[in-house]
């Protein structure tokens, strides 16, 4: 708080200290006060109002100064109230009072949503394994009748359910992963084998090198992740998908690589962004914007480093690096 801004807020109150003191010296000269009285008792009431003005000043600039530097280190701002003491002056306790209450109100407003939050959540994920029994059961029905069209929509359905299941699922992962080594080729071997049907039909060859090696993740997350960036191959047309890793002392990192259309060079900052569908998702008419989306989110939870580079016409390459020291700890 500057001294200019305080005396500024205080113009009033000094033009009543003067009109006050005009008036007493005319009222001294009435009763013929001496002129050295007058000059000592104005003196006097000057010092006073000097005092209690610097005294006023340097409590309060003290106080707001600190607010006001907790404000800007704090990256929470909602958290100020915690940082701040009670003044012991008026207006301060006024205004600690008031942060008191709308801190008060906006907790119980945050327990409200996330009680409501968790209720629908855990509605999802119910309705999600509900559901997921009669797909199974109509996927096996097609299957026994070789009847490949209706297992390739109900295939896709299973899909868009489990990225459901997931994306309700990514808010709270913390409580439902478990990080230890996981081996890459079993876990991507695993979703070849899930997607086995479909990559046949489009005629899609498989490439690894170097996945015999562990990394500290969860394999759920993990083959949900790799499904996703093979589905994303498949549909966008890629003729052959490798997958290779490179095993680094503090990291491993994984490459994620196929020949399909590719990623225009204007779409390649926002396509891990939520419902961001770009060029590709408008002309193929199948994209909802949220797989990378949610593997983007996964990675954070779990610690890991996830990017991409593409060339449209090309190559799209999706690398994801995992900590070998620290899981949180990643580049």
């Amino acid at each position: 708080m500057k001294l200019t801004d305080y005396l500024k807020d205080r113009l009033t109150a000094y033009f009543i200290y003067g009109i006050s003191l005009v008036l007493m010296l005319i009222f001294m000269a009435a009763f013929r006060i001496s002129f050295q009285a007058i000059v000592i008792v104005s003196l006097i009431l000057w010092l006073a109002v000097i005092v209690s003005e610097l005294w006023g000043y340097f409590r309060k600039k003290s106080y707001y100064d600190k607010l006001l530097h907790c404000l800007d280190e704090l990256d929470k701002k909602y958290l100020l109230f915690e940082m701040t003491e009670n003044p012991d002056f008026l207006d301060g306790r006024i205004l600690y009072e008031i942060m008191q209450e709308t801190n008060k109100s906006m907790c119980e407003h945050i327990a409200e949503y996330r009680r409501e939050n968790k209720g629908f959540r855990e509605y999802i994920e119910l309705w999600v394994h509900e559901i997921k029994l009669p797909v199974v059961s109509l996927q096996l029905m097609c299957h026994n009748d070789s009847n490949n069209k209706y297992a390739e929509q109900l295939k896709r359905i299973d899909d868009y359910i489990e990225n459901v299941l997931y994306y309700a699922r990514s808010g709270n992962a913390e409580k439902d992963y478990i990080i230890k080594p996981v081996s890459l080729k079993r876990t991507f071997a695993d979703i070849a084998v899930k997607n086995r049907e479909e990559l046949q039909e489009r005629n899609i060859t498989l490439h690894t090198e170097n996945l015999d090696i562990d990394v500290m993740t969860d394999g759920k997350w993990l083959g949900f992740i790799l499904g996703q960036l093979m589905g994303n191959s498949m549909k966008y047309e890629a003729g052959e998908i490798s997958v290779t890793a490179e095993d680094f002392p503090d990291k491993a990192v994984l490459h994620f690589r196929d020949n399909g259309i590719g990623i225009p060079e204007h779409d390649m900052p926002d396509i891990f962004d939520k419902t961001f569908t770009g060029e590709n998702g408008r002309t193929h008419k199948k994209s909802t914007g949220m797989g990378l989306y949610i593997v983007k989110k996964l990675c954070n939870k779990l610690g890991h480093g996830v990017s991409a580079k593409s060339v449209q016409g090309e190559f799209t390459e999706i690398i994801i690096t995992f900590g070998k020291n620290d899981i949180h700890d990643v580049q």
